[in-house]
């Protein structure tokens, strides 16, 4: 992304205002426009609209985010002023990915979010993970193979990533086996973007954390395509799959493929807003295409848990 000062074209301005976050979306429409603050503050004052030239900067630094009546006035102006179109700006503030740079999206615990999370906990500890990684979702597909056996055979993950601070250079994964799991035989890939770095495992608690190490630190609002999977199959029959969300993200989509040999009689979409509270949001899932697979899409995922289970004959 260019910094304020030099010219960017209209295909990168056009980029900017359709992913956000805001910050960068004005600061590119600035650079596009050749628009100095102290240019954009007069034209501002000229509509009776009086912004302080910090208050600018901040705004399209990321630093902090215009919120108030006033400020939400000004990005109407300003979206005038920059020859952008209607709502251009006003709509990235509706999103998660427009919270200032620094400041985290809304959250849950991970100790909420698991049932096994003293065991998770400990083995980021021994990773040195803080609970806060630093990366939120922006898209994430995710594939869950089921073997002839009922088993959790693997799944793989193509996942986008934003930094809400800067300096992130990694993302740890975490994956959980079904009952009768070794997860010292499970094995890490890294298929996209990263590599693997340390791997860790509680063989009661049957789960794996892996390092996924990218190749370049993250700046805050910054993003990241990477993609990495789980080869398992070493449990017993699975019942379900689950994806916990500790921040208010994007798109979250989960397709679960089963063995032609063993099909279930029922799948059901549900979501929880904890691991302890009750399920809600349930759908019938029918079976369809040559993977004979289910899926979900969940658009503006909020935190909390969403899953697919299902019943054998």
């Amino acid at each position: 992304m260019a910094r304020t000062g030099t010219p960017v074209g209209e295909s990168e301005l056009t980029q900017a205002l359709r992913t956000g976050p805001f910050h960068l979306a004005l600061r590119t429409a600035l650079s596009a426009r050749g628009l100095a603050l102290h240019r954009v503050q007069h034209r501002l004052a000229q509509r009776g609209v009086n912004v302080g030239l910090t208050s600018l900067s901040y705004w399209q630094r990321g630093a902090r985010c215009p919120r108030r009546p006033e400020s939400l006035r000004a990005v109407r102006l300003l979206e005038e002023i920059l020859d952008l179109p209607e709502q251009a700006l006003l709509r990235l503030l509706d999103t998660a990915a427009a919270r200032p740079a620094g400041e985290r999206p809304a959250a849950r615990t991970l100790r909420s979010l698991m049932d096994e999370s003293r065991a998770v906990e400990r083995l980021l500890g021994e990773l040195e993970a803080p609970a806060d990684g630093g990366l939120h979702t922006v898209c994430h597909l995710e594939r869950v193979s089921i073997g002839a056996r009922r088993e959790l055979r693997g799944r793989d993950s193509h996942h986008v990533v934003r930094a809400h601070r800067d300096g992130v250079d990694r993302y740890v994964a975490i994956h959980y086996g079904d009952t009768g799991c070794d997860p010292a035989r499970i094995a890490v890939r890294a298929t996209e973007n990263c590599r693997v770095g340390r791997v860790r495992w509680h063989s009661g608690a049957g789960v794996l954390v892996s390092e996924l190490l990218f190749d370049t630190r993250l700046r805050a609002g910054e993003t990241y395509v990477f993609g990495y999977a789980f080869d398992d199959g070493t449990g017993g029959p699975s019942h379900e799959y689950v994806r916990g969300f500790s921040f208010a993200g994007g798109q979250y989509v989960l397709e679960v493929r089963f063995d032609a040999a063993a099909l279930p009689v029922r799948c059901l979409r549900f979501a929880q807003s904890s691991a302890a509270a009750p399920r809600s949001g349930q759908q019938e899932l029918t079976l369809s295409g040559r993977h004979r697979g289910v899926h979900l899409v969940e658009q503006g995922v909020g935190p909390g848990i969403v899953g697919i289970g299902w019943d054998w004959y």
